[in-house]
Parts: structure tokens; sequence; C-alpha cells
């Protein structure tokens, strides 16, 4: 009598990195060895035990998750997720992971303009963006998870996603297929000029440097830029997006709640990249 083989799953066990079946009527994913995780009400999967954080709530919180959501919802980075949307749209694939995905503003912008059809997965460290974003797009599969060990089985993605996200080189090359597709989103030059100008007593334009890792060949590049004029709430929400709010002191964010109708540019460099074979 031929066994039955349970179906290939994603989820590799952030323990010992045994494959993760699920068990339907439990609700949650095991593997051989044991190790049970649960699925939340929610629908996401927490992938991140207790002895692989640094903190007892990493990445965003609760607050500052919320304002960014509120920033994105407004619609100022929409011309930017309108051609991350058009360029995977060009370059179909089946799974695709949004890596750092925060609280899927981008994957429900991708679900939303993508004639093709996608499987959307999306992985963060913080567990209140991953609970928000599973509550907004149920369709689609999410995870709490570090970037630098990502629960997924080898060669498993047709593309990745990463949007301002730290990476781990390693691990990109190994989640994605052979031929695989990489789509970078990193600042343009002018990217937030007027903030930096009422940051740094002298303000340098962003390099335009090739950023992407080894074993990766550059396909396509687009620049999108326009100009935003944020509320002075909607200002401080995008100063807290950046690593500007490291330098950002209480005298400074008042001059950017305070300053008479802002307008901010922004821009965005758009790269694409396949994996060398």
């Amino acid at each position: 009598m031929l066994s039955v083989q349970p179906p290939i799953s994603c989820y590799l066990c952030p323990i010992c990195a045994a494959s993760l079946q699920l068990n339907p009527s439990a609700k949650s994913y095991a593997c051989a060895n044991h190790h049970h995780f649960d699925l939340a009400k929610e629908g996401y999967l927490n992938l991140l035990p207790v002895q692989f954080k640094h903190s007892a709530e990493p990445g965003d919180n609760k607050q500052m998750m919320q304002a960014r959501r509120e920033f994105l919802e407004a619609g100022f980075y929409e011309p930017m997720a309108t051609a991350v949307a058009a360029m995977i749209d060009a370059n179909p694939a089946k799974h695709l992971l949004d890596l750092g995905c925060g609280e899927g503003y981008y994957s429900r912008k991708i679900e939303a303009y993508c004639e093709n059809p996608i499987i959307l997965h999306g992985v963060d460290i913080a567990k209140f963006a991953i609970a928000a974003a599973a509550k907004k797009q149920p369709d689609a599969r999410f995870i709490v998870a570090s970037s630098n060990r990502l629960p997924y089985a080898d060669r498993y993605f047709d593309a990745v996603l990463r949007i301002f996200a730290p990476s781990n080189d390693d691990e990109l090359r190994r989640v994605l297929k052979p031929s695989g597709f990489l789509l970078t989103v990193t600042p343009g030059p002018r990217h937030l000029w007027q903030l930096k100008q009422l940051i740094y007593a002298e303000a340098k334009e962003h390099a335009l440097t090739d950023e992407l890792p080894p074993g990766f060949e550059p396909m396509d590049t687009q620049r999108v830029s326009c100009t935003i004029a944020p509320n002075p709430q909607q200002r401080i929400a995008l100063l807290h997006m950046t690593p500007f709010a490291w330098r950002a002191n209480e005298r400074v964010e008042q001059a950017i709640k305070e300053s008479a109708e802002l307008e901010i540019e922004t821009d965005f460099i758009l790269t694409l990249a396949i994996k060398a074979a």
C-alpha cells in the first residue's frame, strides 16, 4: 500500500529547521520533532521563538505601527506602490515574499493592482504589524520572524520584495528559486530632502550606489519622484518611519511640526534583479 506524503510546506521549524506541517483541526503547525506553533486568531503564524528575540516585543510597537499605517494609507507613497506593482506584474511570480512587510500596505497594493495571480507572503519581526496585516488581508500568508533567519524552505519563492528593509544576503539567495526575482526600493538622491534640511546642518543627497547583494544581476531600474504635503502629525509619522528620527531632537520635531505648508520631496529607486544561475 502506497503511503500518502504530506503536502510540501513552505515553512521550516525555527528551532530545528525541519519542515512544518499544518494540522487544520488544531489550527497549528508542527514538525517531526514535536515543536508546535499555533495560528493566531488573526490568521498569522509566529515563528520567532523567545530565545531568538533581543527584546520582549522587537520591531515597531503598536503606536509606531498605527502612525505608519495612517501615513501610508493617506496615499503619500502611492506612486511608488503603483510602480512596484506594475514591475511585479510584468514579471509574474506565483509565490512572492514581502520582506519586512510591516502592516502589509505594499502587499495590499500588489493584490489590488496586479492582474496576474500571486500567492502573497509577508514577514516582519514586529508582531503588532503582522497582526494588523493579517486582519486586513486574510488571503495572504503572514508570519512573525527575523529576516536573518527566514523560516522558509529553500528555493520556495519566485520573487522577493524588499522596500527599505534590512535583509541577510545568504537568506535571500537561499529562499529564492533559480532565476528568481529580487525587487528592491531604496532612497533616491532627493528623498525627503526638506526633512534633511531641518535635521542636518549640511544636508547631503543620497549616493546612487549599487545595493544589490552578491549573486544577483540587475535587469531594470526606475526612479519614482513626487512632492507631498503632509499635515504636521503626518510629518512626524513620516519622520519616525526613517533613520532620521535618531537625529531629530525635540526642537527639530517642533520645527517640522510648525513649518508652514511644508512640501517634501519623495524620491525612490526601484531595482529589479535576477538571481544568477
